[in-house]
């Protein structure tokens, strides 16, 4: 067991007893029969072995009890955890049947290599059960047999490092059971390289495309063949009639494990196989020559990209267009690539950010027109592709022009909001927080951050450090003639407490460090030539003294020059439409950083920048300032809006609250309402006889008289049968397609219910989609047609979130009282001080969540939508089962304290978390480890909860529908209820821990070295210890989490038009965003390509009933449906083909786009025409949004 505090054993075993009890009464509920297992169908698992052998015990039930669990655990003793050599050695030993006999040699290999896959991927996810489809045995042209691995799409869920260890492990398994490596012929070896091409280019951008002569050279060397099912309609365009292929078609899967997983991953892989590699004779030796063929290839790439750049320091790190590519209309640029003005990269962590998530001032959200709000997706240039937004009000915040000329800093959200409709051009963003871990474990290098107020007090203490030989405060306020307890303020925080101007100038003066940031400006944000503009206009100014000191400059306004102002980022005000006044410290910054103070003569300046006609503008301001300047720019950021943050109920299509069939006779709504006035339903039901009355029925339970029933079989030839095989005619169906008397059904629900008025709509599915088709009790679709809640397809109730990281948290944040925290075991906070104010700081622990309940927000919020579920789940529990009720809430605060399981898509395990409160905002608030456990970091993801109880009482697997990843992805097949470190997403592991990061690191930074050249405390580096769980730190602040906006605009507008005027009037006031670009890439990116392909859909369309929903490839010559009777009408209606069509046309007009992108929209346009013929009297503005 891993290590633990005695306060956290404490707490798992609250967690254990709670868990404990909740299994004890659904047990007892499930055991009476009323659904499709008497026992509750989630086991818990307390570790990884017991996760692997609850999830492959799916398809391979033989493995339970036999023995592998406690092998795994003798093989982590001796290999380590999660090692790559465990997962080897137990598919062996699996593949050989050491533990239980399976069918054939066939089969025994499949399983052993779907343990060894599922131990690797922590048996988290479902691409063991799903995305690894079969192995077949194959001839070689030698005639002896080799090993052909199937993928399938869910592999993508296992991650490119996953995927390739797959085939290392098969290739491992392979050897030890006897068979030879794969011998492609070269009309397979080019059936790879079209394939990947093909999928590439005409399906979905792989994230590594390889190129032909890697895929040709892996091809022929991996031993074994990497195939996979067809997962797309489209055939390759070449290399289609291969005797060995089983296909033409597109196979999704191969091209994922090829060009994603070991193409991509070859540098991981080679490093695995180096360390243990002829341990295990395994021979992957070929990927050492790869990755030196993949080096030739990158050098031969640069090389001829490269240009003459007269900054080598600049050129160490390049922009980056990928995340701008893929543009969305509606969804704004924020900056261009490493354009200054955009977000200045901050290094740091709050207590919302990191693991991919990052942070942003407050005042941004607000000046950005609220379309960036907390959880907002946004897709960035660096250190990784996306990141989740969170606030943190202690970093730098945006600086804007006004309508009056004016420039200002915004600090505070409120004022922010405040003038945000008077902005007219916003100058600079602000930063944007990334920590170390995002670096470290993106392998990014660290690019130089602006400079800021905690690399400052590093390099104060630093300097205090070398002058007295200890940080002695007393002696530096002596020195500087600074107060020890504004000095003791400052080291302590350095964020909300500043020096003044003049201060700072003595303090740089006196211990020969930088200037301090707040007064330092973006010099380098302009050119010479501008500096020189610059200098002359200053030199006209009519400068204020105060006590002998610059505390006012006017100058006279010249648009020109205060443009030059305004770039470097200087707060001024523009007075009577005359005047430009600098005040206070921004007059004193500016007139001292120019060294006008010593000497007022502006020929000094000007005969610096003439000797010195290489050096950049901060190189000119460093040659006649008194204070040594460091560069507040550093690294800009791009980014873009990406998915909009998500709170929401899950609903399936057509919203049903209950798994039963309604058929056609469910009618446009799939009611039951609809239903039962026809008086039947005509579907596919299973057949039970009752025991006691011999009636027959769907359910287990006779719904007439409460008798057991015996599941009966039917044979398609003769019918009816006792037996699951027909002694004539083979294997029987579960299931028939036939007709039952819904009133029936219906009478005996509502009698069980107890009701006298049921609801006015209680809606179904239009048929069940699982393999026997087996359907949920009535009763459950009435209690939470009731209710206000909705069924997923496992039968439960699902609240999806955007995943947001959170390690420490203050009570005023998540609405629960003091008291109640401390019943829940929050009893001090971080500095160990006794809980008794809302506003102390404390530790989160690591299965606690903090759920969504925005007051803004167009869905509805977490605690209302679990408090009706709540209420749903003791209905059912009185009225079904017959127990007492299980959460019996008064309040939605009651919701408090109660469990709830976590899981993710793409994910076949449900992780154990305690509400703790709730948040103003659209984000899932938890422990990062608690995100690591399904899998996920937080650049976007989702996830979601679903009430314990709700999940042991409703879901089954039998109830999964009968497809490829249905039948396990997205569904709590087992459940973890203890979060152990080292058995989650190892990309945790890279999250820094510290308080503040040392002043090596920003050197580091500066001379753009790798992350692993610096040391930094991280998770990995507590693993197996008390610490791993708790005591973690953070850099930055937060005064409030909830401070930030909680609902993006783009999802509040209401029309396309609106999202896109408001996406370009963004990018016009955004001074980092090229807007001409901006309207190129919504033309080229989305309008061309929808206009285009549904046009071609408009031509090969299918036609639909109005009344019953019925589908015709041509319409009838009745010209009405045969089914009803009713009208149809096109699935793909004209405004969908045209909507898209004069807004780009207006847009390319408005922002003078090239003239080949406006022929082809002229071009498109002749075709649209074409076929819909041409409105002369269409007025000429109707559809222009621009112009």
């Amino acid at each position: 067991m891993a290590e633990a505090s005695p306060d956290m054993e404490k707490y798992f075993s609250t967690l254990d007893g709670n868990l404990k009890k909740a299994y004890s009464i659904a047990e007892k509920a499930r055991s009476l029969g009323f659904d499709p297992e008497d026992n509750v169908d989630i086991p818990i698992a307390r570790n990884m072995a017991e996760r692997v052998a609850g999830l492959i015990s799916a398809i391979a039930p033989q493995l339970k009890g036999t023995g592998m669990i406690r092998r795994i655990q003798e093989l982590e003793k001796e290999h380590g955890s999660s090692s790559w050599e465990v997962a080897f050695l137990i598919g062996e030993e699996v593949a050989k049947e050491k533990f239980c006999r399976f069918e054939n040699r066939k089969e025994a290999m499949e399983i052993g290599v779907r343990v060894g896959f599922a131990y690797h991927t922590m048996g988290i996810v479902a691409a063991p059960l799903e995305g690894f489809t079969e192995l077949k045995i194959k001839k070689r042209q030698d005639g002896k047999e080799y090993i052909s691995a199937f993928y399938s799409g869910p592999i993508r869920g296992a991650g490119g490092t996953a995927a390739s260890f797959s085939v290392m492990l098969i290739d491992y398994i392979r050897k030890k059971m006897g068979y030879e490596a794969y011998d492609p012929t070269e009309e397979e070896v080019k059936r790879f390289v079209t394939e990947l091409h093909d999928y590439h280019e005409r399906i979905t951008n792989l994230q590594y495309m390889p190129s032909d002569e890697e895929i040709e050279f892996l091809a022929k060397r991996i031993p074994v063949e990497i195939n996979g099912d067809p997962t797309e309609q489209i055939e390759v365009s070449n290399h289609k009639d291969i005797p060995r292929l089983e296909t033409k078609r597109i196979r999704g899967g191969m091209c994922l494990v090829f060009g994603e997983g070991i193409a991509q991953k070859s540098p991981k892989l080679w490093k695995r196989a180096q360390t243990w590699g002829d341990k295990f004779e395994i021979d992957w030796s070929f990927l050492e020559d790869f990755l030196e063929l993949q080096k030739r290839i990158k050098a031969e790439h640069q090389a001829a990209q490269e240009t003459k750049d007269d900054n080598p320091e600049k050129s160490k790190v390049k922009p980056n267009y990928t995340y701008i590519k893929d543009l969305v209309a509606g969804r704004p640029v924020l900056s261009h690539p490493m354009k200054y003005g955009g977000f200045r990269l901050r290094y740091g962590r709050s207590r919302t950010s990191g693991y991919s998530a990052a942070a942003v001032h407050p005042a941004t959200q607000h000046i950005l027109d609220r379309y960036i709000a907390t959880g907002t997706q946004i897709k960035v240039e660096r250190p990784g592709k996306a990141a989740a937004l969170s606030i943190c009000d202690s970093i730098e915040g945006p600086t804007v022009k006004l309508d009056t000329g004016d420039v200002v800093y915004l600090n505070n959200s409120a004022e922010a909001k405040e003038i945000s409709p008077r902005v007219v051009d916003i100058l600079f963003l602000g930063d944007i927080l990334f920590n170390y871990g995002d670096f470290s474990e993106n392998g990014h290098m660290l690019v130089p951050p602006g400079y800021c107020e905690e690399w400052y007090v590093r390099e104060l203490e630093k300097s205090t450090v070398d002058m007295f030989g200890n940080l002695d405060t007393e002696k530096l306020s002596s020195l500087v003639n600074i107060s020890p307890d504004n000095l003791n303020l400052l080291l302590k925080d350095p964020f909300r407490h500043k020096l003044s101007a003049e201060a700072s100038f003595s303090v740089s003066e006196k211990l020969e460090i930088p200037l301090h940031p707040f007064y330092t400006f973006y010099w380098n944000a302009i050119s010479r030539q501008a500096f020189s503009e610059l200098v002359d206009w200053v030199s006209k100014a009519k400068v204020e003294l105060s006590e002998n000191k610059v505390s006012k400059m006017v100058l006279p306004l010249d648009e020109k020059a205060k443009s030059h102002l305004e770039l470097i980022g200087a707060p001024h005000l523009v007075v009577s439409k005359e005047y430009v006044v600098l005040e206070k410290n921004n007059a004193l910054a500016i007139y001292r950083s120019l060294g006008l103070d010593k000497d007022p003569d502006i020929k000094r300046i000007k005969k610096i920048l003439e000797q010195n006609p290489e050096t950049d503008v901060l190189g000119i301001i460093n040659l006649i300032s008194p204070v040594k300047i460091r560069d507040k720019g550093g690294a800009f950021i791009g980014a873009r809006m990406g998915r909009p943050e998500k709170a929401k109920m899950r609903k399936l299509t057509g919203s049903p609250q209950v798994l039963f069939p309604v058929g056609e006779e469910g009618g446009r709504l799939r009611s039951f309402q609809s239903a039962l006035e026809k008086g039947r339903i005509t579907g596919k039901f299973p057949i039970y006889a009752c025991t006691s009355c011999n009636k027959e029925t769907i359910y287990k339970t006779c719904h007439l008289c409460g008798g057991k029933a015996k599941r009966k079989y039917i044979c398609s030839i003769c019918g009816a049968n006792e037996e699951p095989v027909c002694p004539t005619h083979g294997d029987a169906k579960t299931y028939a397609h036939k007709e039952i008397d819904i009133r029936d059904y219906f009478d005996s629900a509502i009698k069980i219910v107890g009701m006298k008025d049921y609801p006015d709509l209680i809606k179904g599915v239009r048929g069940t989609s699982n393999k026997d088709h087996i359907p949920e009790h009535l009763v459950k679709g009435i209690l939470r047609a009731k209710n206000n809640v909705y069924v997923n397809k496992d039968g439960t109730t699902r609240y999806d979130m955007t995943e947001l990281p959170i390690t420490h948290f203050k009570p005023k944040e998540i609405r629960t009282s003091v008291e109640k925290l401390k019943e829940l075991g929050y009893d001090k906070d971080i500095k160990g001080r006794t809980l008794a104010d809302a506003d102390q700081v404390l530790e989160i622990k690591p299965q606690d969540v903090i759920l969504p309940s925005p007051f803004e927000t167009i869905d509805e919020p977490a605690d209302e939508v679990l408090f009706r579920v709540a209420n749903f789940v003791d209905d059912l529990l009185k009225k079904l089962y017959k127990k007492s009720p299980y959460y019996n809430l008064k309040t939605k605060e009651d919701l408090i304290g109660h469990l709830v399981v976590g899981i993710a898509p793409h994910i076949s395990t449900g992780s154990i978390g305690r509400i703790i409160g709730f948040s103003n905002t659209q984000g899932c608030y938890t422990h990062p480890m608690w995100h690591a456990a399904m899998r996920r970091d937080c650049d976007g993801d989702e996830c979601c909860v679903m009430l314990l109880m709700d999940a042991l009482l409703n879901f089954s697997r039998q109830y999964l529908p009968d497809k490829r990843g249905g039948r396990t992805m997205d569904a709590p097949l087992v459940m973890t209820s203890r979060i152990v470190p080292a058995e989650v997403d190892d990309m945790i592991h890279g999250l820094d821990v510290v308080w503040n990061y040392p002043l090596e690191f920003y050197n580091a930074a500066a001379e753009y070295k790798m992350p692993w050249d610096i040391k930094i405390e991280q998770v990995k580096h507590r693993l197996g210890t008390e610490k791993q769980y708790e005591m973690m730190g953070y850099t930055h602040p937060i005064s409030n989490i909830n401070e930030g906006v909680s609902c993006s605009a783009y999802k509040t507008l209401p029309s396309m038009q609106e999202k896109l005027l408001g996406q370009m009037q963004l990018a016009e006031r955004i001074h980092a965003v090229d807007t001409n670009d901006v309207a190129r890439l919504v033309i080229e990116k989305h309008f061309l390509k929808d206009t285009r392909g549904n046009l071609r859909k408009f031509s090969i369309q299918q036609f639909r009933c109005i009344k019953c929903n019925g589908k015709y490839r041509r319409p009838p010559l009745i010209g009405k449906c045969t089914k009803c009777g009713g009208r149809l009408i096109f699935t793909v209606a004209e405004g969908s083909v045209v909507k898209y069509l004069e807004p780009s046309i207006s847009l390319a007009e408005k922002y003078h786009l090239p003239p080949y992108l406006k022929q082809s929209l002229d071009l498109l346009k002749m075709r649209i025409e074409s076929v819909f013929g041409k409105d002369k009297e269409k007025q000429e503005g109707l559809g222009k949004w621009f112009g």
